[in-house]
Protein backbone atom coordinates (compact mmCIF):
# COMPACT_ATOMS: atom_id res chain seq x y z
CA UNK A 1 0.00 0.00 0.00
CA UNK A 2 1.22 3.67 -0.59
CA UNK A 3 1.92 6.42 1.46
CA UNK A 4 -1.34 8.56 -0.20
CA UNK A 5 -3.63 5.64 0.12
CA UNK A 6 -2.46 5.00 4.02
CA UNK A 7 -2.88 8.72 4.51
CA UNK A 8 -6.91 8.49 2.76
CA UNK A 9 -7.47 5.90 5.10
CA UNK A 10 -6.56 7.37 8.23
CA UNK A 11 -8.93 11.00 7.15
CA UNK A 12 -11.71 8.23 6.47
CA UNK A 13 -11.38 7.09 10.13
CA UNK A 14 -11.25 10.42 11.65
CA UNK A 15 -14.25 12.04 9.60
CA UNK A 16 -16.89 8.85 9.55
CA UNK A 17 -16.13 8.09 13.22
CA UNK A 18 -17.54 4.61 14.92
CA UNK A 19 -19.67 3.86 11.82
CA UNK A 20 -16.81 4.60 9.40
CA UNK A 21 -14.68 2.65 11.62
CA UNK A 22 -16.81 -0.35 10.83
CA UNK A 23 -16.72 0.27 6.66
CA UNK A 24 -13.59 1.10 6.46
CA UNK A 25 -12.55 -2.43 8.17
CA UNK A 26 -14.66 -4.24 5.69
CA UNK A 27 -13.91 -2.30 2.84
CA UNK A 28 -10.13 -1.41 3.63
CA UNK A 29 -8.64 -3.80 6.02
CA UNK A 30 -6.94 -6.18 3.64
CA UNK A 31 -4.76 -3.09 2.15
CA UNK A 32 -4.31 -2.41 5.54
CA UNK A 33 -3.32 -5.97 6.94
CA UNK A 34 -0.84 -6.08 3.76
CA UNK A 35 0.53 -2.28 4.86
CA UNK A 36 1.18 -3.66 8.76
CA UNK A 37 2.61 -7.05 7.49
CA UNK A 38 5.15 -5.26 5.89
CA UNK A 39 4.37 -4.20 2.10
CA UNK A 40 6.74 -2.07 1.07
CA UNK A 41 5.58 1.54 0.93
CA UNK A 42 4.99 2.74 -2.92
CA UNK A 43 3.86 -1.09 -3.90
CA UNK A 44 1.23 -1.51 -6.36
CA UNK A 45 -1.35 -3.87 -5.95
CA UNK A 46 -3.99 -5.35 -8.58
CA UNK A 47 -7.32 -3.19 -7.88
CA UNK A 48 -10.37 -5.65 -7.30
CA UNK A 49 -12.62 -6.36 -9.78
CA UNK A 50 -15.82 -4.10 -10.37
CA UNK A 51 -18.78 -6.00 -8.98
CA UNK A 52 -20.96 -7.42 -11.77
CA UNK A 53 -24.72 -9.43 -12.33
CA UNK A 54 -28.09 -7.20 -11.23
CA UNK A 55 -28.57 -5.19 -7.95
CA UNK A 56 -29.76 -7.60 -5.11
CA UNK A 57 -29.95 -5.65 -2.41
CA UNK A 58 -28.83 -2.30 -1.01
CA UNK A 59 -26.68 -2.00 2.27
CA UNK A 60 -26.35 0.84 4.33
CA UNK A 61 -22.93 3.18 3.32
CA UNK A 62 -21.88 2.88 6.73
CA UNK A 63 -22.08 -1.22 6.77
CA UNK A 64 -23.87 -1.42 9.49
CA UNK A 65 -27.05 -4.37 9.17
CA UNK A 66 -29.10 -2.48 7.70
CA UNK A 67 -30.57 -3.42 4.29
CA UNK A 68 -32.93 -2.66 1.60
CA UNK A 69 -34.99 -4.28 -1.20
CA UNK A 70 -34.74 -0.74 -3.42
CA UNK A 71 -32.94 2.13 -3.43
CA UNK A 72 -32.70 4.24 -0.54
CA UNK A 73 -30.98 7.05 1.45
CA UNK A 74 -29.93 7.74 4.95
CA UNK A 75 -31.34 10.60 6.87
CA UNK A 76 -28.38 12.63 6.47
CA UNK A 77 -28.82 12.28 2.75
CA UNK A 78 -26.12 9.26 1.92
CA UNK A 79 -27.34 6.74 -0.87
CA UNK A 80 -27.54 3.09 0.47
CA UNK A 81 -24.40 1.11 -1.81
CA UNK A 82 -25.98 -1.21 -4.07
CA UNK A 83 -24.96 -4.74 -3.55
CA UNK A 84 -24.56 -7.03 -6.85
CA UNK A 85 -24.84 -10.20 -8.04
CA UNK A 86 -20.91 -11.23 -7.74
CA UNK A 87 -20.94 -9.62 -4.15
CA UNK A 88 -20.80 -11.98 -1.17
CA UNK A 89 -24.08 -12.15 0.28
CA UNK A 90 -22.39 -13.54 3.73
CA UNK A 91 -19.89 -10.59 4.40
CA UNK A 92 -17.07 -12.72 4.08
CA UNK A 93 -14.12 -12.00 1.87
CA UNK A 94 -14.80 -14.92 -0.71
CA UNK A 95 -15.88 -15.13 -4.70
CA UNK A 96 -19.43 -15.47 -5.57
CA UNK A 97 -19.48 -18.26 -8.04
CA UNK A 98 -22.55 -18.38 -10.41
CA UNK A 99 -24.21 -21.55 -10.34
CA UNK A 100 -26.05 -23.39 -12.73
CA UNK A 101 -29.27 -23.13 -10.19
CA UNK A 102 -28.79 -19.06 -10.74
CA UNK A 103 -28.77 -19.10 -14.65
CA UNK A 104 -31.80 -19.28 -16.75
CA UNK A 105 -32.40 -21.43 -19.59
CA UNK A 106 -31.37 -18.29 -22.02
CA UNK A 107 -28.01 -18.44 -20.21
CA UNK A 108 -29.04 -14.74 -18.81
CA UNK A 109 -28.60 -14.37 -14.48
CA UNK A 110 -32.25 -15.75 -12.90
CA UNK A 111 -34.16 -13.06 -10.69
CA UNK A 112 -33.99 -14.05 -7.03
CA UNK A 113 -37.90 -13.48 -5.54
CA UNK A 114 -36.75 -13.61 -2.15
CA UNK A 115 -34.86 -15.90 0.39
CA UNK A 116 -36.36 -18.81 2.72
CA UNK A 117 -35.40 -20.30 6.20
CA UNK A 118 -32.45 -23.12 5.28
CA UNK A 119 -34.17 -25.57 8.05
CA UNK A 120 -37.84 -25.35 6.60
CA UNK A 121 -39.37 -23.02 9.14
CA UNK A 122 -42.17 -20.43 7.72
CA UNK A 123 -39.62 -17.54 7.11
CA UNK A 124 -38.83 -15.63 4.42
CA UNK A 125 -36.96 -12.34 3.52
CA UNK A 126 -36.54 -9.52 0.87
CA UNK A 127 -32.69 -9.67 1.29
CA UNK A 128 -29.90 -12.17 2.57
CA UNK A 129 -29.47 -13.12 6.14
CA UNK A 130 -28.52 -15.98 8.45
CA UNK A 131 -30.04 -17.88 10.80
CA UNK A 132 -29.88 -18.20 14.43
CA UNK A 133 -26.89 -20.67 13.37
CA UNK A 134 -25.47 -18.91 10.88
CA UNK A 135 -26.76 -20.22 8.45
CA UNK A 136 -27.51 -18.59 4.49
CA UNK A 137 -31.10 -18.36 3.91
CA UNK A 138 -32.15 -20.14 0.55
CA UNK A 139 -32.71 -17.74 -2.37
CA UNK A 140 -36.10 -18.68 -4.37
CA UNK A 141 -35.06 -17.45 -7.87
CA UNK A 142 -38.10 -16.99 -10.39
CA UNK A 143 -39.85 -19.77 -11.85
CA UNK A 144 -39.04 -21.99 -9.03
CA UNK A 145 -42.63 -20.77 -7.53
CA UNK A 146 -45.04 -20.60 -10.54
CA UNK A 147 -46.72 -23.28 -9.02
CA UNK A 148 -46.64 -23.27 -5.21
CA UNK A 149 -46.59 -27.22 -5.04
CA UNK A 150 -43.83 -27.90 -7.39
CA UNK A 151 -40.67 -28.86 -5.43
CA UNK A 152 -37.32 -28.18 -6.88
CA UNK A 153 -34.36 -30.00 -5.44
CA UNK A 154 -30.31 -29.65 -6.57
CA UNK A 155 -28.99 -32.81 -8.20
CA UNK A 156 -26.40 -32.95 -5.25
CA UNK A 157 -29.39 -33.33 -2.28
CA UNK A 158 -31.59 -35.98 -4.95
CA UNK A 159 -28.16 -38.16 -4.67
CA UNK A 160 -28.31 -37.51 -0.88
CA UNK A 161 -31.87 -38.51 -0.11
CA UNK A 162 -31.92 -41.28 -2.29
CA UNK A 163 -34.88 -39.73 -4.59
CA UNK A 164 -35.56 -42.42 -7.27
CA UNK A 165 -37.54 -42.55 -10.47
CA UNK A 166 -39.45 -44.83 -12.65
CA UNK A 167 -41.60 -45.00 -15.36
CA UNK A 168 -45.56 -45.43 -15.36
CA UNK A 169 -46.18 -48.54 -17.81
CA UNK A 170 -49.45 -50.22 -18.65
CA UNK A 171 -49.72 -53.61 -17.29
CA UNK A 172 -52.00 -56.16 -15.60
CA UNK A 173 -52.77 -56.14 -12.37
CA UNK A 174 -52.79 -59.31 -10.86
CA UNK A 175 -52.70 -60.71 -7.29
CA UNK A 176 -54.37 -63.42 -5.38
CA UNK A 177 -57.25 -62.76 -2.66
CA UNK A 178 -56.82 -65.54 0.11
CA UNK A 179 -59.99 -66.05 2.02
CA UNK A 180 -61.82 -68.96 4.31
CA UNK A 181 -64.33 -71.11 3.19
CA UNK A 182 -66.77 -74.02 3.55
CA UNK A 183 -67.80 -76.63 1.20
CA UNK A 184 -71.43 -77.03 0.35
CA UNK A 185 -74.15 -78.74 -1.72
CA UNK A 186 -75.20 -77.70 -5.09
CA UNK A 187 -78.33 -76.97 -4.51
CA UNK A 188 -79.35 -77.29 -8.45
CA UNK A 189 -78.54 -80.98 -7.70
CA UNK A 190 -80.11 -82.15 -4.61
CA UNK A 191 -83.11 -84.19 -5.54
CA UNK A 192 -86.41 -84.53 -3.04
CA UNK A 193 -88.51 -88.03 -3.15
CA UNK A 194 -91.71 -87.83 -3.10
CA UNK A 195 -95.41 -89.30 -3.95
CA UNK A 196 -97.83 -87.72 -6.16
CA UNK A 197 -100.82 -89.72 -4.72
CA UNK A 198 -101.80 -90.83 -0.86
CA UNK A 199 -100.11 -94.44 -0.87
CA UNK A 200 -98.99 -97.19 1.81
CA UNK A 201 -95.31 -97.93 1.78
CA UNK A 202 -94.94 -101.84 1.71
CA UNK A 203 -90.84 -101.94 2.55
CA UNK A 204 -87.72 -99.83 2.17
CA UNK A 205 -84.56 -100.57 1.14
CA UNK A 206 -81.48 -100.71 3.30
CA UNK A 207 -80.30 -97.50 3.16
CA UNK A 208 -80.22 -94.64 5.50
CA UNK A 209 -78.86 -90.89 6.25
CA UNK A 210 -75.12 -90.91 4.58
CA UNK A 211 -75.56 -93.87 2.37
CA UNK A 212 -74.49 -93.15 -1.39
CA UNK A 213 -77.20 -94.95 -3.85
CA UNK A 214 -76.94 -95.36 -7.96
CA UNK A 215 -79.83 -93.87 -10.32
CA UNK A 216 -82.26 -96.72 -11.05
CA UNK A 217 -81.90 -98.37 -7.61
CA UNK A 218 -84.69 -99.43 -5.40
CA UNK A 219 -85.72 -97.10 -2.97
CA UNK A 220 -88.92 -98.24 -1.62
CA UNK A 221 -92.28 -100.40 -2.65
CA UNK A 222 -95.52 -98.89 -2.42
CA UNK A 223 -99.01 -99.19 -3.11
CA UNK A 224 -101.39 -96.64 -4.22
CA UNK A 225 -105.16 -97.25 -4.96
CA UNK A 226 -105.01 -93.87 -7.97
CA UNK A 227 -102.02 -95.69 -9.15
CA UNK A 228 -103.36 -98.97 -9.74
CA UNK A 229 -106.30 -97.68 -11.18
CA UNK A 230 -104.81 -96.29 -13.91
CA UNK A 231 -102.52 -98.58 -14.23
CA UNK A 232 -105.70 -101.11 -14.85
CA UNK A 233 -106.84 -99.00 -17.28
CA UNK A 234 -103.76 -98.89 -19.42
CA UNK A 235 -103.57 -102.53 -19.05
CA UNK A 236 -107.08 -102.55 -20.50
CA UNK A 237 -106.18 -100.34 -23.50
CA UNK A 238 -103.16 -102.71 -24.68
CA UNK A 239 -105.76 -105.90 -23.94
CA UNK A 240 -108.45 -104.21 -26.74
CA UNK A 241 -106.15 -103.55 -29.49
CA UNK A 242 -104.59 -99.84 -28.29
CA UNK A 243 -101.15 -99.07 -28.99
CA UNK A 244 -98.29 -98.67 -26.64
CA UNK A 245 -97.77 -95.60 -26.18
CA UNK A 246 -96.78 -93.50 -23.35
CA UNK A 247 -97.23 -90.09 -23.89
CA UNK A 248 -101.78 -90.42 -24.25
CA UNK A 249 -104.24 -91.98 -22.12
CA UNK A 250 -103.66 -94.08 -18.95
CA UNK A 251 -100.10 -94.51 -19.58
CA UNK A 252 -99.44 -90.18 -19.48
CA UNK A 253 -101.65 -90.71 -16.35
CA UNK A 254 -99.22 -93.41 -14.91
CA UNK A 255 -96.48 -90.58 -15.78
CA UNK A 256 -98.18 -87.52 -14.04
CA UNK A 257 -98.70 -89.80 -11.30
CA UNK A 258 -94.83 -90.31 -10.76
CA UNK A 259 -95.01 -94.00 -12.24
CA UNK A 260 -91.30 -94.61 -13.59
CA UNK A 261 -90.79 -95.76 -17.21
CA UNK A 262 -89.47 -98.69 -16.49
CA UNK A 263 -92.65 -99.67 -14.50
CA UNK A 264 -95.00 -98.67 -17.44
CA UNK A 265 -93.11 -100.53 -20.07
CA UNK A 266 -93.58 -103.78 -17.89
CA UNK A 267 -97.02 -102.97 -17.95
CA UNK A 268 -97.58 -102.82 -21.69
CA UNK A 269 -94.94 -106.13 -22.18
CA UNK A 270 -96.99 -108.20 -19.25
CA UNK A 271 -100.39 -106.70 -19.47
CA UNK A 272 -100.50 -106.89 -15.09
CA UNK A 273 -100.62 -104.04 -12.86
CA UNK A 274 -98.20 -104.98 -9.85
CA UNK A 275 -99.67 -104.77 -6.64
CA UNK A 276 -96.57 -102.93 -5.47
CA UNK A 277 -94.85 -100.81 -7.35
CA UNK A 278 -91.16 -99.95 -6.64
CA UNK A 279 -89.67 -96.24 -6.59
CA UNK A 280 -86.63 -95.42 -8.68
CA UNK A 281 -84.03 -93.16 -7.35
CA UNK A 282 -84.07 -90.55 -9.67
CA UNK A 283 -80.31 -89.56 -9.38
CA UNK A 284 -76.28 -90.65 -8.08
CA UNK A 285 -75.90 -89.03 -4.94
CA UNK A 286 -76.04 -89.49 -1.05
CA UNK A 287 -78.50 -89.39 1.54
CA UNK A 288 -78.96 -86.54 2.96
CA UNK A 289 -82.67 -87.27 5.08
CA UNK A 290 -84.54 -90.48 4.98
CA UNK A 291 -87.91 -90.36 6.26
CA UNK A 292 -89.75 -93.20 4.45
CA UNK A 293 -90.40 -96.28 7.13
CA UNK A 294 -92.13 -99.34 6.24
CA UNK A 295 -95.93 -99.24 6.69
CA UNK A 296 -95.95 -95.99 6.87
CA UNK A 297 -99.15 -94.26 4.76
CA UNK A 298 -97.38 -91.32 2.94
CA UNK A 299 -99.76 -88.45 1.52
CA UNK A 300 -99.06 -86.95 -1.51
CA UNK A 301 -96.29 -84.23 -1.15
CA UNK A 302 -94.62 -85.39 1.41
CA UNK A 303 -90.99 -85.88 1.71
CA UNK A 304 -89.52 -89.54 2.03
CA UNK A 305 -85.89 -89.06 1.01
CA UNK A 306 -83.13 -86.21 -0.10
CA UNK A 307 -80.88 -86.91 -2.66
CA UNK A 308 -77.55 -85.02 -2.80
CA UNK A 309 -75.62 -85.23 -5.73
CA UNK A 310 -72.09 -84.52 -5.47
CA UNK A 311 -70.97 -84.67 -8.88
CA UNK A 312 -70.28 -81.09 -8.79
CA UNK A 313 -69.76 -79.17 -5.27
CA UNK A 314 -69.47 -75.44 -4.26
CA UNK A 315 -67.20 -73.75 -2.02
CA UNK A 316 -69.02 -70.40 -0.30
CA UNK A 317 -65.79 -68.22 0.47
CA UNK A 318 -65.86 -65.09 2.53
CA UNK A 319 -64.09 -62.00 0.89
CA UNK A 320 -63.47 -58.91 2.84
CA UNK A 321 -65.53 -56.29 1.85
CA UNK A 322 -62.62 -54.15 1.08
CA UNK A 323 -61.52 -56.91 -1.79
CA UNK A 324 -64.74 -57.45 -2.70
CA UNK A 325 -64.30 -55.20 -5.74
CA UNK A 326 -61.31 -56.86 -7.17
CA UNK A 327 -63.25 -59.92 -7.42
CA UNK A 328 -64.46 -60.99 -10.98
CA UNK A 329 -67.37 -63.83 -11.94
CA UNK A 330 -65.08 -66.42 -13.74
CA UNK A 331 -61.93 -65.82 -12.31
CA UNK A 332 -59.79 -68.72 -11.45
CA UNK A 333 -59.52 -69.73 -7.90
CA UNK A 334 -57.37 -72.52 -5.81
CA UNK A 335 -58.94 -74.76 -2.89
CA UNK A 336 -56.98 -76.58 -0.17
CA UNK A 337 -58.33 -78.30 2.18
CA UNK A 338 -56.90 -79.48 5.84
CA UNK A 339 -58.49 -82.88 5.92
CA UNK A 340 -56.53 -83.34 2.58
CA UNK A 341 -52.84 -82.23 2.89
CA UNK A 342 -51.52 -81.71 -0.32
CA UNK A 343 -53.89 -81.83 -2.65
CA UNK A 344 -55.28 -78.69 -4.34
CA UNK A 345 -58.65 -77.94 -6.43
CA UNK A 346 -59.50 -75.93 -9.30
CA UNK A 347 -62.04 -73.99 -9.85
CA UNK A 348 -63.81 -70.38 -11.39
CA UNK A 349 -65.97 -67.71 -9.41
CA UNK A 350 -69.44 -69.09 -10.97
CA UNK A 351 -71.48 -66.37 -8.99
CA UNK A 352 -70.92 -63.65 -6.46
CA UNK A 353 -73.54 -62.51 -3.92
CA UNK A 354 -75.11 -59.64 -4.24
CA UNK A 355 -75.28 -58.50 -0.44
CA UNK A 356 -72.73 -57.95 2.18
CA UNK A 357 -73.21 -60.19 5.77
CA UNK A 358 -73.90 -57.56 8.59
CA UNK A 359 -71.95 -59.48 10.92
CA UNK A 360 -68.94 -59.97 9.14
CA UNK A 361 -68.69 -57.54 6.76
CA UNK A 362 -67.94 -60.25 3.90
CA UNK A 363 -69.21 -61.10 0.89
CA UNK A 364 -70.11 -64.42 -0.11
CA UNK A 365 -68.32 -65.81 -3.31
CA UNK A 366 -69.31 -69.12 -4.74
CA UNK A 367 -66.63 -71.30 -6.41
CA UNK A 368 -67.83 -74.16 -8.55
CA UNK A 369 -65.75 -77.79 -8.30
CA UNK A 370 -65.75 -81.11 -10.03
CA UNK A 371 -66.08 -84.04 -7.15
CA UNK A 372 -66.28 -86.79 -9.65
CA UNK A 373 -63.93 -88.65 -6.89
CA UNK A 374 -66.68 -87.77 -4.05
CA UNK A 375 -63.82 -86.49 -1.65
CA UNK A 376 -65.11 -82.80 -0.98
CA UNK A 377 -67.60 -83.33 1.80
CA UNK A 378 -69.74 -80.86 3.13
CA UNK A 379 -69.38 -78.45 5.79
CA UNK A 380 -65.78 -78.80 5.69
CA UNK A 381 -63.17 -75.75 5.62
CA UNK A 382 -61.17 -74.58 2.92
CA UNK A 383 -58.79 -72.19 2.02
CA UNK A 384 -59.56 -70.27 -1.20
CA UNK A 385 -57.11 -68.04 -3.42
CA UNK A 386 -58.97 -66.17 -5.93
CA UNK A 387 -56.87 -64.93 -8.63
CA UNK A 388 -57.70 -60.73 -8.99
CA UNK A 389 -55.69 -60.11 -12.22
CA UNK A 390 -57.82 -58.47 -14.80
CA UNK A 391 -57.93 -59.33 -18.38
CA UNK A 392 -56.62 -55.57 -20.10
CA UNK A 393 -53.30 -53.91 -19.42
CA UNK A 394 -53.91 -50.71 -16.86
CA UNK A 395 -51.56 -48.16 -16.10
CA UNK A 396 -49.55 -49.15 -12.87
CA UNK A 397 -47.03 -47.66 -10.63
CA UNK A 398 -45.13 -49.61 -8.02
CA UNK A 399 -46.87 -49.43 -4.22
CA UNK A 400 -43.98 -47.12 -2.96
CA UNK A 401 -44.61 -44.16 -5.04
CA UNK A 402 -47.82 -43.58 -3.72
CA UNK A 403 -48.48 -41.07 -0.73
CA UNK A 404 -52.24 -41.84 1.04
CA UNK A 405 -52.94 -39.09 3.55
CA UNK A 406 -56.43 -40.47 4.25
CA UNK A 407 -57.83 -37.65 2.31
CA UNK A 408 -56.18 -37.86 -1.20
CA UNK A 409 -53.52 -39.79 -2.83
CA UNK A 410 -50.62 -38.04 -4.76
CA UNK A 411 -47.74 -39.23 -6.78
CA UNK A 412 -44.81 -37.27 -7.54
CA UNK A 413 -44.25 -36.69 -11.33
CA UNK A 414 -40.45 -35.80 -12.41
CA UNK A 415 -40.56 -32.83 -14.38
CA UNK A 416 -36.63 -32.63 -14.89
CA UNK A 417 -34.04 -30.65 -13.83
CA UNK A 418 -34.69 -31.54 -10.25
CA UNK A 419 -38.13 -30.60 -10.66
CA UNK A 420 -41.07 -32.72 -9.09
CA UNK A 421 -44.50 -32.40 -9.65
CA UNK A 422 -47.58 -33.66 -6.95
CA UNK A 423 -50.73 -34.98 -8.62
CA UNK A 424 -53.67 -36.34 -7.32
CA UNK A 425 -54.48 -39.90 -8.60
CA UNK A 426 -57.31 -42.23 -8.34
CA UNK A 427 -56.71 -45.75 -7.44
CA UNK A 428 -57.93 -48.90 -8.58
CA UNK A 429 -56.69 -52.49 -7.98
CA UNK A 430 -53.97 -53.63 -5.59
CA UNK A 431 -51.23 -55.95 -7.15
CA UNK A 432 -48.58 -57.85 -5.52
CA UNK A 433 -46.15 -55.54 -6.55
CA UNK A 434 -48.38 -52.55 -8.48
CA UNK A 435 -51.61 -50.51 -8.04
CA UNK A 436 -53.75 -49.19 -10.87
CA UNK A 437 -54.30 -45.13 -11.66
CA UNK A 438 -57.42 -44.53 -13.08
CA UNK A 439 -56.27 -40.85 -13.15
CA UNK A 440 -54.10 -38.23 -12.53
CA UNK A 441 -51.18 -39.49 -14.73
CA UNK A 442 -50.18 -41.27 -17.52
CA UNK A 443 -47.98 -44.24 -19.50
CA UNK A 444 -44.57 -43.04 -19.66
CA UNK A 445 -44.93 -40.20 -16.92
CA UNK A 446 -41.71 -40.65 -14.87
CA UNK A 447 -42.35 -40.85 -11.36
CA UNK A 448 -41.02 -40.86 -8.03
CA UNK A 449 -40.52 -44.27 -6.01
CA UNK A 450 -38.43 -43.43 -3.22
CA UNK A 451 -38.19 -41.20 -0.93
CA UNK A 452 -41.18 -39.61 -1.92
CA UNK A 453 -41.95 -38.60 1.57
CA UNK A 454 -39.39 -35.97 1.72
CA UNK A 455 -40.74 -34.59 -1.33
CA UNK A 456 -44.28 -34.41 0.25
CA UNK A 457 -42.72 -32.35 3.28
CA UNK A 458 -40.59 -29.94 0.80
CA UNK A 459 -44.24 -29.39 -1.40
CA UNK A 460 -45.94 -28.36 1.81
CA UNK A 461 -43.21 -26.30 3.21
CA UNK A 462 -43.26 -24.74 -0.16
CA UNK A 463 -47.06 -24.04 -0.11
CA UNK A 464 -46.99 -22.75 3.25
CA UNK A 465 -44.43 -20.13 2.27
CA UNK A 466 -46.24 -18.71 -0.52
CA UNK A 467 -49.04 -18.40 1.63
CA UNK A 468 -47.18 -16.47 3.75
CA UNK A 469 -45.12 -14.53 0.88
CA UNK A 470 -49.14 -13.59 -0.53
CA UNK A 471 -50.10 -12.38 2.85
CA UNK A 472 -47.09 -10.09 3.25
CA UNK A 473 -47.58 -8.82 0.56
CA UNK A 474 -51.00 -7.14 1.15
CA UNK A 475 -51.30 -4.14 2.72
Amino acid sequence: MNTSKFLLFVSSLAIAGGGGYVAGTRGLAPELNEFLSGSALGETISQRPAPTGEVIYYQHPDGTPEYSATAKSTADGRAFRAVRQSEDVSFEPTKAVATQADVGSSGDPRKILYYRNPMGLADTSKVPKKDSMGMDYIPVFDGDDEDGSVVKVSLGKLQRTGVKTAIAERSVIAREVRVPGTIAFDERLIRIVSMRADAFIDDVANVTTGDRVRKGDDLFHFYSKDIAKAGAEYATELLSGGKVNANVGAALQLRNLGVADETISAIARTRVVPRSIPYLSPSDGVVLERSATTGMMAEAGDVLFRIADTSRIWVVADVPEYDAASIRQGAAATVTLRILPGRTFEGIVDLIYPEVQMQTRTVKVRIELANAEGLLMANTYAEVDIDTGGAEAVVAIPHSAIIDTGDRQLVFVDKGEGRFEPRNVSLGIRGEERTEIRSGIDAGDRIVVSANFLLDAESNLNAALNALGTSEDQP
